[in-house]
């Protein structure tokens, strides 16, 4: 299967809201889904950057992109950006494209006291999720993607220890406890919304080895000397470009032969590069009993009750 963007469906009259949309993977699936038609809400936790990244969106827009300020980090913030995402869309949203996220940051707590990756990669989007579910619900074959990573496989999650406040912090260590939880979370919430007999399907999605901002983020939040740009330097010799690596995800938020409950990922050696095909998940993140743990402790931490039994 080599499947590219020229092969994503007429998006016309649809609704899509992307998080992170302001680099990377996220600007390139707002630009993809604005060129196919749909109404593209950018949602960026930095405005000035959120204004540049919609000025060029809608350069090839056919419907006005439109700015929704989010901090995944911040749950007050999550909560005010999915009452403004209903208001505006008046409870239509076809698409939620959870794609932000952080990598390997020093030990740092979100303003509600999460470790900064769990809270960032996983409870915020899980709660924006559960916030937006009302709005999912009204349109016909919603879906939620949500992105991963081959860093997964690497992963372990103790769900009465999210935090790390008793097993000792390593940035990476957290970054493959996030992604795990990702894939649990889309896995979970697919079964419990054909469960509730909901026209909604969740799957998730990896890009393989790209070039994005993630890993010279990460490095900034180190604080090491030089580190990068070094970073920056290797990473584009070694990975595939964003606009390739973005093709997973808009499969799977696309695609009529995406399937609710799978895991997308580049077809290359080792799921590097590549087009989109079926990705290899770990055994943990197809262990059922640990999704159902985690979705009982996210509502218990985010306060939130997302409805689905």
């Amino acid at each position: 299967m080599r499947w590219t963007t020229a092969d994503i469906p007429d998006q016309t009259g649809r609704t899509v809201l992307v998080t992170g949309a302001n680099s990377g993977l996220g600007w390139y699936s707002a630009k993809e889904f604005a060129r196919s038609g749909a109404r593209v809400l950018l949602a960026c936790r930095d405005a000035e950057r959120g204004r540049a990244a919609l000025a060029s969106v809608a350069a090839d827009a056919t419907v006005e992109p439109e700015l929704v300020e989010l901090d995944l980090a911040d749950l007050a913030s999550v909560r005010k950006a999915a009452d403004e995402v209903r208001e505006r869309t008046g409870d239509g949203l076809d698409v939620l494209l959870n794609n932000a996220g952080v990598m390997g940051p020093p030990k740092r707590t979100t303003r509600d006291g999460f470790e900064l990756q769990i809270g960032t990669n996983h409870l915020g989007h899980a709660a924006l999720t559960w916030l937006l579910l009302p709005a999912l619900r009204e349109r016909a074959g919603a879906r939620v993607v949500t992105v991963s990573s081959l860093a997964h496989h690497g992963g372990s999650l103790d769900v009465d220890d999210l935090n790390f406040q008793r097993r000792r912090y390593d940035p990476m260590r957290g970054y493959f406890q996030a992604k795990l939880a990702n894939l649990l979370f889309a896995a979970e919430l697919d079964r419990r919304a054909e469960r509730a007999g909901l026209d909604l399907l969740s799957a998730a999605a990896h890009p393989g080895m790209s070039n994005t901002e993630l890993p010279t983020n990460s490095a900034r939040l180190r604080s090491i000397p030089g580190a990068e740009r070094v970073v920056g330097f290797v990473n584009g010799l070694i990975t595939q470009p964003a606009h390739r690596g973005v093709l997973p995800q808009l499969y799977a938020a696309t695609s009529p032969d995406a399937r609710g409950g799978a895991y997308y990922g580049p077809d290359g050696f080792g799921e590097i590069t590549g087009f989109p095909k079926e990705a290899r998940t770990s055994a943990k993140a197809r262990d059922e009993h640990l999704a159902r743990r985690l979705w009982e402790r996210t509502a218990e931490l985010t306060g939130i009750d997302p409805g689905l039994a």
